[in-house]
């Protein structure tokens, strides 16, 4: 505003010096003042507009990371879910007795597991070959047994001969 200030009064200088009829001198500030007056509401206007279209983008911005920052509380848990170096949980159903637990396995290599209802010794098959099907037993309600999913064992001894 100081520039503004500045011309203003640089202009009023001018008409002073240039225009030597008082009443045409008088007329010619009066009329530039509410000009100016005009162009001044204006501009207040315009700032006033503008503050609130900011403080509108503030607000928008401010929900925004509220958003990203729950985005990414997920995100982190989910990653924590998937690459935790925590041992696993499984659920073993006992083939002896159908009692339904699930057990802390720490290592892929151990073999065997006990059943803690009836006691029997459980093997413990990280394959997915469950006795001739790859990863089903035939309980799936889509399914009729995964006939597809046989191991053809002329295929397996194929297999080993190369």
């Amino acid at each position: 505003m100081g520039t503004l200030k500045d011309s203003y009064t640089s202009f009023l200088k001018d008409i002073e010096a240039n225009i030597k009829n008082k009443e045409d001198l008088d007329y010619i500030k009066l009329r530039f003042s509410q000009f100016l007056d005009v162009v001044l509401d204006q501009m207040d206007y315009i700032m006033d507009y503008r503050k609130e279209e900011v403080e509108k983008l503030e607000e928008r911005q401010k929900e925004f990371d509220e958003k990203m920052n729950k985005v990414e509380h997920i995100l982190t848990h989910i990653q924590k879910d998937i690459y935790s170096d925590e041992n696993f949980d499984f659920e073993i159903v006992c083939p002896y007795c159908d009692y339904e637990f699930v057990v802390d396995v720490d290592e892929e290599d151990r073999t065997e597991i006990e059943c803690p209802e009836c006691g029997n010794t459980i093997e413990l098959d990280w394959t997915g070959d469950i006795d001739g099907h790859l990863g089903c037993n035939g309980d799936c309600c889509s399914c009729d047994g995964c006939e597809d999913d046989e191991i053809d064992e002329d295929e397996i001894d194929e297999d080993d001969d190369m």
